[in-house]
């Protein structure tokens, strides 16, 4: 199978979204690079010197953003990852996306006349 790529850089082949798991699978994937670009910003904003600095110091560093980052994608999502899923979802039209709805209550249920 040969997949083609637009001008804008998208693949033209987009199956493997086509079922739900793999679509759950690519949203908590993206939230685990979001988050870890998010700490590796954060660890760039150096507010002090640090007291031990050094190459291996680092590189430990960089591999417990990447692990703390795909544990708080799969436990602690912020929901970057949900959206994504469910704007794929609707443009693949093959997952159904969760709609969270508030419906006001009726006069039966508040009590009103």
């Amino acid at each position: 199978m040969t997949s083609t790529v637009k001008p804008d850089g998208v693949a033209g082949d987009s199956s493997r979204l086509n079922t739900r798991a793999n679509l759950d699978q690519a949203g908590e994937q993206f939230e685990a690079i979001f988050v870890r670009m998010m700490l590796k910003s954060m660890r760039q904003a150096n507010l002090a010197d640090p007291l031990f600095d050094n190459k291996a110091t680092e590189q430990f560093r960089d591999m417990q953003d990447q692990q703390l980052a795909q544990t708080m994608a799969a436990t602690t999502p912020l929901g970057i990852g949900e959206a994504m899923t469910d704007f794929l979802g609707r443009a693949q039209g093959s997952a159904d996306p969760v709609v969270t709805r508030v419906e006001p209550p009726t006069d039966s249920e508040d009590g009103g006349s």
